[in-house]
């Protein structure tokens, strides 16, 4: 039993009355006894909110920054009336909140024996799974000074997938690709290019080019044309550990991976390539393998929703030896991760040689805006010094991109905005370079 704070003001307000009017013992105790009557009778008349029966409708899956509704439906099976607050909690991050109220609680009436809806809108901040949580009644009397309450536990899963801002490069990287894909073809054989066709020759084609055979069966110059080959593999390597929960901007570095591996996965499976993906720190976190065509990108958004950088230091030997074996013909292998001068040079750096001996290997980071700010800094002693770190901040990464192009690796480093959209141009030069 719950008393409101009406029945308390009440009692007070009473007391108070009866002090002044009647100043003995019984005018007291028989105003007290009123009020217990008025509160029994209050709580007896309030509907049972045990019995109550609860029933979910709602999306199961939203892309993150976007909102989504969760119907709740609750049924008085009683014969008394159900006056209630009720409080459909999801966790913080959700930003649930009840329809036409601030917050997650409504009052909400429900004669006996019928059903009524309530609908909570979900906007969640964050990626992964989001339970439902417990679902809790307060049922009030016809006084409203007394009240039953419990909690129900009605369960829900709503899955937020990541955001994708990059979505919107796409048209602009499917028509370079479309370019590339028989309408721009090639007149020098490249390892990932396959024959395409025959046409003329026409003055300042490569001679190399020529195909004398066709050319003797025919009265014109025959040259060959070549285009990017498809089915090509493509192995996506996510280093889930301390260093990717780091934010850049307003979001964590591994949200700015997934986003650039979302981009590229979407070009290259439309381009009719295989992609594989792993997501590895000390041990695997995802996977996805032998997908191709448009459809599969769902599989790649799905296995990436659920994943969260861990505070722990990733083993580069682990995450190399992740890569190998989901890559056994050559590949482009694509690792996302950081630029930072220790991991590098002692972890990652001396096994890229076992990469690019047997694949093409492409290194893609995220580089801090706010470093960017910083470098330009002047005007005052404190920003004159941020300005002098962020400069050797900088050289610290060039270096480290420069070791990496030396043992074979191709480096992308760009700012959270331009990652998605760099990553997949350069994947688009190697293949119209046939270096696929």
């Amino acid at each position: 039993m719950a008393i409101t704070g009406r029945a308390a003001l009440l009692a007070a307000a009473a007391a108070l009355l009866v002090g002044l009017l009647v100043p003995s013992w019984s005018g007291v105790l028989a105003v007290q006894f009123v009020l217990l009557f008025a509160i029994l009778y209050d709580l007896a008349r309030a509907a049972p909110v045990r019995p109550l029966v609860f029933t979910r409708s709602a999306d199961t899956i939203v892309r993150l920054g976007e909102s989504t509704s969760a119907e709740l439906s609750i049924t008085n099976p009683s014969l008394r009336p159900l006056r209630a607050l009720v409080r459909d909690a999801w966790p913080p991050s959700t930003h649930a909140r009840m329809h036409g109220s601030p917050s997650a609680t409504q009052h909400l009436t429900v004669p006996a024996g019928e059903r009524r809806r309530l609908t909570t809108m979900l906007t969640p901040s964050r990626r992964g799974d989001h339970h439902a949580d417990r679902v809790t009644v307060r049922s009030y009397g016809p006084l409203g000074l007394a009240a039953r309450q419990a909690s129900h536990a009605v369960p829900w899963t709503v899955r937020v997938l990541p955001a994708f801002p990059s979505r919107k490069h796409l048209p602009g990287k499917l028509a370079r690709l479309r370019e590339l894909d028989g309408r721009t073809s090639m007149l020098t054989r490249g390892e990932g290019t396959e024959f395409d066709s025959l046409r003329e020759y026409v003055p300042g084609d490569d001679t190399r080019s020529i195909d004398w055979r066709a050319s003797a069966r025919q009265s014109l110059i025959a040259v060959r044309t070549w285009r990017p080959e498809r089915d090509r593999r493509i192995q996506l390597v996510l280093d889930t550990g301390r260093t990717a929960a780091g934010r850049v901007g307003d979001v964590p570095r591994l949200d700015v991976y997934m986003d650039a591996a979302l981009l590229l996965s979407a070009v290259a499976l439309r381009a009719g390539d295989r992609v594989d993906l792993v997501a590895y720190d000390r041990r695997t976190r995802a996977t996805v393998q032998g997908r191709s065509g448009p459809a599969a990108l769902s599989d790649i958004v799905a296995a990436l929703a659920p994943v969260e950088a861990q505070l722990v230091e990733s083993d580069p030997r682990g995450l190399v030896a992740a890569a190998l074996a989901g890559s056994r013909r050559r590949s482009l292998v694509v690792i996302f991760t950081g630029l930072d001068a220790a991991p590098v040079e002692e972890g990652l750096l001396p096994l890229i040689p076992q990469l690019t001996s047997r694949h093409t290997v492409l290194v893609a980071a995220v580089a801090d805006p706010r470093i960017e700010e910083m470098a330009s800094g002047r005007g005052t002693a404190e920003a004159v010094y941020g300005a002098a770190a962020a400069e050797q901040t900088r050289q610290e990464r060039r270096r480290v991109a420069e070791q990496l192009q030396r043992h074979g690796a191709v480096v992308v480093d760009a700012a959270p905005d331009h990652l998605a959209a760099r990553l997949t141009d350069t994947y688009l030069s190697l293949k119209a370079a046939g270096r696929l």
